[in-house]
């Protein structure tokens, strides 16, 4: 991969690998270790795409790969979630409080959630991209969104 091509796939991607990143790591120090060690293997891998939806199920493959390696690591530690929010931005405080609420998930529900309503992936392809059966991976966006609605109401 040329540099140029690289630099094209980074900024188009960048953001995406950071936001999986985040959903696993839960703090942005680690999300931004993962962004970065992503984007190396992304520019040393000798592997043909067929697509862009090709490279993009690459990277988050990796990404996720990646993250359960960090998420191992005994130098693994958490933020405050708002403190983090807060830095994104929101102008509505009901994306804020969405946004809290998605991040106090466990993992396993947060993950799938953010790729099927964030990324746009269908839930076989979270399946696929996850290594799970896509029918686990309903039965977790469902968990996720009835559990969404309790934090919600308690807020």
């Amino acid at each position: 991969m040329s540099k140029e091509e690289f630099a094209v796939f980074a900024g188009k991607y960048m953001d995406m690998i950071y936001r999986v990143a985040y959903s696993w790591m839960k703090n942005s120090h680690d999300a931004n270790d993962v962004t970065q060690e992503v984007l190396i293997q992304l520019y040393r891998t000798t592997k043909e795409f067929e697509s862009d939806s090709h490279m993009k199920n690459w990277l988050i493959r990796v990404t996720v790969n990646q993250c359960k390696m960090l998420f191992r690591s005994p130098r693994n530690h958490m933020e405050d979630i708002e403190d983090y929010a807060e830095t994104l931005g929101f102008e509505d405080k009901s994306y804020l409080d969405l946004f809290c609420a998605v991040m106090k998930l466990d993992k396993k529900y947060r993950v799938p959630l953010l790729l099927f309503y964030y990324e746009g992936y269908s839930t076989q392809e979270i399946a696929d991209l996850l290594g799970l059966p896509g029918k686990t991976v309903s039965t977790r966006l469902f968990r996720a969104k009835t559990k969404l609605k309790v934090y919600l109401k308690e807020e």
